[in-house]
Formats: C-alpha cells, structure tokens, sequence
C-alpha cells in the first residue's frame, strides 16, 4: 500500500465562482505531493472545455459580497447587500458581477481559472469527465483540453474509495 495521501474531488458547478474550489484544492494537492483527481460531472463539466466563457451568478447566493466601485470615495469600500429578487431581475447584472469578480481577482493577484486549470494538469492532477454527462449534454471529446480522462461514475468511486479526501463541489 502506498503512503501517498489521496484526494478525490467532484466537481459539479460550472460558474466562475465555483470554478476556483476544486482548481485551488487539486493544485495545492498536487503541490503537497498527494494523488489527485477532479471528477467533472453536470454543470462542472464544461470547466474542461477548451474556451471558457465563466460567468458568475449572485442569484441564489445571497451571501456574496459586492462591492461595487462607483460613488463617492466614502463608499467605494462599501459591501453593498443587493437582494437575489434584484440581482435575479436586473438585466445584465450577472455581467457586471462577473467583471466586478474579474477585476477585483486581478487585482490581488489571484490566478485565472485557465491558469489554475493549467498548473494543475502540469503538477500532475488527473481530469476526469463524466461519460454519462457527456452523452447527455452532448459534449465531445474535441470540445475538451488535451489530458483529459473519460469515465464513469464507477472509477471516481474506486478512486475515492481509497481517498484520504474526499470533497463535492
């Protein structure tokens, strides 16, 4: 048996926000020299594509933070609370959030999604979209990076069977 830590992640959302969990938690992973593998499955599966088109949605999340940068000094620094019955509603307010995310992850220096994604099939992580989904949405593999593994739920099972780590994304 090896002495190898174990990390098996699915990864189930495909918005910009829900991106970052399972990228951040599989390049770490493989940065700490543990085994591990992202299963992508539902609305997760797309973060395989070759062109990403991320967009975040504040709708249903009402506690994300939005710190919008107009107004006066006093209130760029200001968490505005904007309710999901007006976030959900606004025309083109998942486009500004989305930029607003965009900008202010540039900002800190935070990695892109692509550049995460990258790291992570450099440091070694394994990619896994789910068979089933693929068939049922009506992706290809030619929609898909290169390094990609294609299964079903069954491996992801045998992986974290064995995982010191499990999460769902």
């Amino acid at each position: 048996m090896s002495d190898t830590k174990k990390l098996a992640i699915i990864a189930s959302k495909g918005t910009l926000d829900w991106a970052y969990p399972p990228f951040i938690l599989a390049s770490a992973a493989a940065a700490m020299d543990m085994d591990a593998m992202v299963f992508f499955t539902f609305y997760g599966l797309p973060l395989l594509k070759k062109d990403l088109d991320l967009k975040v949605t504040p709708v249903g999340n009402p506690a994300m933070p939005m710190k919008m940068p107009f107004g006066s000094k006093d209130f760029q620094n200001v968490n505005w609370s904007i309710p999901n019955l007006i976030s959900g509603n606004m025309p083109g307010f998942d486009s500004m959030a989305t930029m607003l995310m965009k900008e202010t992850f540039k900002k800190k220096g935070v990695a892109t999604i692509e550049e995460l994604r990258e790291m992570c099939i450099e440091s070694g992580v394994r990619f896994v979209a789910c068979q089933m989904t693929m068939e049922v949405f009506g992706f290809e593999k030619k929609d898909f990076i290169d390094g990609v593994e294609y299964a079903g739920a069954a491996m992801y099972l045998e992986h974290a069977a064995e995982a010191d780590i499990s999460l769902f994304i």
